[in-house]
């Protein structure tokens, strides 16, 4: 029976990196990934392929340039689903290629097989092809992601109704999708399905897109969905699903009902720990169906760490794999990184994209923080224009009494990109006079933040100042 330090199960973002760090610092590691190809959820079925396919629907449809030529570019005629997958194939390809590099380069063991706990610190690894194989570990790594929620109540078939998943098996593009579930995931393909042209209805039990953002974002977000075509049933939920030959009834305890050729159920996930035995070294999961974790990402069972999407919120890749390097050094007292950033941005790859950082406008009402706004408009910002993006928006929340930056909201082109500026200056504990001095690339996006500051300290001051 071989022997590692480290056992890493899962070869997603966190598995991945976690293991390369342990490797890096001379570490004999093993990775064990059940599925024939690496990556995980990130790269295979999740992360990566829907916001390739995100890129590929501006492509296609011409809403990249509809606001540069205002001309209505339609589909392009006989679109195919191969055509529509064909860079999200070469782009997971690519990536594939760099993760198994990666884990050759550091010379980790790479075990292909559905790893089980025997005791606390044995894997029996079931293979698709040979013998069971046992290896055995001083540290292990749960990073086996989450899989989505199947209700047993869905009539699942992977033709007509899908999951966050198998969405990426359709053998062709539909004329209309529902999609059950208003969450990240839901309203990102919602929206890569109406920039298709595909007549989308999204539907969610709460009463607005999206509420953990900043009401004004969410709500500008929601009327430029709306301009796409889609259609949103807020505050109302599912009732029944059926599905004739090729068309999908759902009916909404409201009582309305819905007709489409395609339903996508996105209503969560949850941790993908079936046949893991965790049973056997004294775990499980929590309430909401993730494995419980310590600020090292330590489980009960001190040798054996957890992280990613395992272990729930925020379940994005960025994060999942900060967590898995802190996790292994953690595990071996490597004095490198011990935590992760205070603020973690969030990214949502809709069309338009949307990006946020700390504090909103409604958070610091909680919290009874005294705010101040300041906002910066891609329609009067040169770049804006340059690309054809009317209707962006950069909000700076900042602290009445000291002008320290508290939150950064993007909505539109680039925004996953931008917010990280925003966010160095608040991890610095920085204020917005900092845009201020900062001298900006023109033209360049990145200048509505200077902009953003001066609308903010002229809402402070009770007046507008001069942008100059």
């Amino acid at each position: 029976m071989q022997h590692f330090d480290l056992i890493v199960i899962g070869s997603g973002p966190a598995g991945e990196k976690g293991a390369a760090q342990a490797a890096y610092f001379g570490k004999k590691v093993a990775l064990v990934e059940r599925s024939a190809q690496l990556g995980g959820a990130c790269i295979n079925t999740g992360t990566l392929p829907s916001k390739t396919l995100r890129e590929s629907a501006l492509y296609f449809s011409g809403l990249s340039q509809r606001g540069l030529y205002g001309i209505d570019y339609s589909l392009r005629e006989g679109l195919t689903v191969q055509d529509f997958m064909r860079h999200k194939d070469a782009v997971v390809e690519q990536e594939r290629s760099k993760v198994s590099k990666n884990i050759a380069d550091h010379s980790i063991a790479h075990f292909v097989g559905a790893g089980q706990f025997e005791n606390p610190h044995q894997l029996l690894i079931h293979s698709a092809q040979g013998e069971p194989i046992r290896i055995s570990g001083d540290v292990f790594l749960i990073a086996t992601g989450s899989t989505p929620h199947r209700s047993p109540e869905i009539p699942f078939d992977d033709k007509l109704i899908f999951d966050s998943d198998t969405i990426l098996q359709m053998d062709r593009i539909p004329e209309s999708v529902v999609v059950i579930g208003g969450g990240v995931i839901g309203c990102e393909y919602a929206s890569i399905f109406a920039a298709l042209g595909v007549k989308a209805a999204l539907v969610d039990g709460r009463d607005r897109l999206l509420p953990f953002l900043d009401a004004e974002i969410s709500g500008r977000l929601r009327d430029r969905l709306v301009d796409l075509g889609m259609q949103f049933y807020f505050s109302d939920r599912l009732q029944s699903l059926d599905k004739a030959a090729a068309k999908v009834t759902v009916k909404l305890e409201s009582g309305k009902v819905l007709e489409a050729e395609t339903c996508l159920f996105a209503a969560g996930r949850r941790a993908a720990v079936e046949g893991l035995g965790l049973e056997k070294v004294g775990l499980g999961v929590n309430k909401r169906g993730y494995i419980e974790v310590n600020e090292s990402y330590q489980t009960a069972a001190p040798h054996i760490y957890a992280a990613g999407d395992v272990i729930g919120f925020p379940a994005l890749a960025s994060t999942s794999m900060e967590q898995g390097r802190v996790a292994v050094c953690h595990a071996f007292g490597f004095q490198y990184k011990k935590r992760l950033a205070n603020m973690l941005p969030m990214g949502i790859y809709t069309i338009p994209e949307v990006s946020s950082v700390g504090e909103t406008e409604e958070s610091c009402k909680e919290k009874g923080i005294r705010y101040e706004v300041g906002r910066a408009q891609y329609s009067n910002n040169a770049r804006g224009q340059i690309v054809g993006d009317s209707h962006g928006l950069l909000k700076l929340v900042f602290s009445r009494d000291d002008r320290r930056l508290l939150g950064v909201h993007i909505l539109g082109e680039s925004a996953t990109e931008l917010i990280h500026m925003g966010m160095m200056v608040l991890e610095s504990k920085g204020t917005i006079d900092l845009f201020i001095d900062f001298v900006f690339n023109y033209p360049t996006l990145s200048e509505t933040y200077k902009y953003a500051a001066y609308d903010g300290l002229g809402n402070l001051a009770g007046h507008k100042l001069r942008e100059g």
